[in-house]
């Protein structure tokens, strides 16, 4: 059974930074790819970034590049999404995700096996 557990969420204002974690129980953490999703209040829930099992390769959201940082500390089990400049457009509850099935890094949510039980980030004008 595979869990994974975020923290890190919270209310800053705007032009503010939080870092997230993900903390992955279960199977052989860096054999996932893992990813970072966000869903807004009345929107479908969508891709913010991903990042290979090794730490080596990663993906962004154009609109989040530049402003945030995955990363992952495979001794941990933990993967981390560094958010900087901080706007009001990216407040949403954000999951992290786990795929299974790791050959390219996607984006899209189907791919993911497993996922997180949420955590929100506000941000205030």
């Amino acid at each position: 059974q595979v869990q994974l557990v975020e923290s890190g969420g919270g209310l800053v204002q705007a032009g503010g930074s939080l870092r997230l974690s993900c903390t992955v129980s279960g199977r052989t953490f860096d054999s996932y790819n893992m990813g970072w999703f966000r869903q807004a209040p009345g929107k479908e829930r969508e891709f913010v970034a991903v990042i290979s099992g090794t730490g080596g390769n990663s993906r962004y959201l154009d609109s989040v590049k530049g402003r945030f940082t995955i990363s992952r500390d495979n001794a941990k089990n933990t993967v981390y999404l560094q958010m900087n400049s901080l706007k009001p457009e990216d407040t949403a509850v954000y999951y992290c995700a786990a795929d299974s099935s790791p050959r390219i890094l996607r984006e899209s949510r189907y791919a993911y096996s497993y996922w997180g039980q949420g955590t929100q980030v506000t941000v205030s004008s």
